[in-house]
């Protein structure tokens, strides 16, 4: 007896949406995907093959433009200060923002003040806030060091200093992103049903154990949401790095996307500039790979 055909997937009405119907209403969203992600990234890896001639005649040079990167030195320390600054804004911002979700969960007196103050920096534009920041931190004049002598306390060269500018970046990312992420941390904080917290309560379980137990566990897609954006984000930093510190002094502030810049419309170089693009695409998609796995759910 032959097998009996296998039913078409239907609405739960039971009204049927033949599949051209689906890729037609798709097919705006998908051809805009197509355009604006697919169309560049595979121009960035044609164009970090090629190169520039005197005449302005562009060349195929295979690989040459990455073995000149592996062989140059100050990619190597943008690469070194890109990777220490991810290292240390990405885990101080995810902590942050989850203390921050956590303080701002229950309902009070004066929440509604602390998610505002949260809040208003993401109602600046980076490019706005690296002038603002710029400014609050200016050794000579600027209002930190105001405030700074006045307590007592000697003045800092802040961005100026090869010491403190990639901290004081950290500072500057950290402002304008811990409060963007709180809002999905808040958001999976406040999914949790408060039975549970009760419960546990009941049985005995204290603060540190209903937050290890219960909070995190449950709170495993949006953190691993926030940390792929914010790594992404991180990764892709460049207003502040133009704006204030041209990646000095000395290089210690030199981002990745501040050297492609730099490649591409100081020195004209725009194989070289692809080429550092192509590289820290790479680098994403490996260590956004390596945290979706460690933030998938299981069972």
């Amino acid at each position: 007896m032959p097998a009996a055909p296998a039913p078409r997937s239907s609405s739960p009405s039971g009204f049927r949406v033949p599949l051209v119907v689906a890729f037609a209403f798709l097919a705006p969203a998908l051809g805009l995907l197509f355009l604006f992600r697919v169309v560049p990234i595979a121009i960035a890896l044609f164009g970090s093959l090629t190169g520039t001639k005197l005449t302005g005649e562009t060349v195929f040079v295979g690989l040459a433009n990455f073995r000149a990167l592996v062989e140059d030195p100050s990619f190597w320390r943008s690469l070194e200060v890109t990777l220490v600054f991810n290292l240390v804004v990405n885990p101080l911002q995810i902590v942050c923002a989850l203390a921050l979700a956590l303080l701002v969960r229950r309902p009070t007196r004066f929440v509604p003040a602390f998610r505002t103050a949260y809040i208003a920096p993401m109602t600046v534009s980076i490019a706005l806030t690296s002038v603002l920041w710029a400014i609050l931190l200016e050794p000579t004049a600027g209002p930190v060091n105001g405030l700074l002598r006045a307590l007592g306390f000697a003045p800092q060269p802040f961005f100026r200093s090869e010491d403190q500018a990639l901290a004081s970046l950290v500072l500057l990312a950290s402002w304008k992103g811990v409060g963007y992420w709180m809002l999905f941390l808040l958001a999976g904080l406040l999914r949790i049903p408060e039975e549970l917290h009760e419960a546990a309560a009941i049985d005995g379980a204290g603060p540190l154990a209903r937050f290890f137990r219960i909070t995190l566990p449950l709170l495993r897609r949006p953190l691993g949401f926030v940390f792929v954006a914010d790594t992404t984000a991180n990764f892709l930093l460049f207003a502040p790095v133009y704006v204030i510190t041209h990646g000095g002094p000395n290089g210690a502030t030199s981002l990745l996307m501040f050297e492609a810049y730099q490649a591409a419309f100081t020195y004209l170089d725009q194989g070289r500039s692809l080429a550092i693009s192509v590289l820290v695409l790479a680098i994403l998609a490996a260590t956004v790979t390596l945290q979706l796995r460690l933030f998938r759910e299981r069972g």
